[in-house]
């Protein structure tokens, strides 16, 4: 699967273990940043085929930053990210043009799943 995808979260260890999952599937290019504003910069440079955004992030969360660059880019593929607990945001995302969300703590094969799904649309 060729293809170009960007994670976005704050915490190393959760890029890092998204990262795993992602090199399992044979991405062909990975791509981080560590907040929303970084984001919509990395988004703009790079255009990835497909995004994972975390929710709650210092500087700009997940939800603005999904706004953002829907705006600027209305075709991008974003994956929201998020804890238990936060469906509200989730639900707010979607409706800002996310196209779907994967929960933490990560299950791989649901992570591959999204990834697939959100891709091949």
């Amino acid at each position: 699967m060729m293809a170009k995808i960007m994670i976005v979260d704050d915490a190393m260890f959760m890029r890092q273990m998204l990262r795993n999952i992602i090199i399992d599937m044979n991405f062909e290019e990975i791509c981080e940043a560590k907040s929303g504003l970084e984001a919509i910069q990395l988004y703009g440079e790079q255009r990835p085929d497909i995004v994972t955004m975390d929710i709650t992030m210092p500087d700009m969360d997940g939800y603005t930053a999904v706004k953002e660059i829907i705006k600027l880019y209305p075709d991008a593929k974003i994956i929201m990210c998020s804890a238990v607990g936060q469906q509200r945001m989730i639900l707010n995302s979607i409706m800002a043009g996310a196209k779907d969300f994967i929960v933490k703590p990560f299950d791989k094969k649901r992570v591959i799943d999204s990834l697939t799904k959100v891709l091949n649309k």
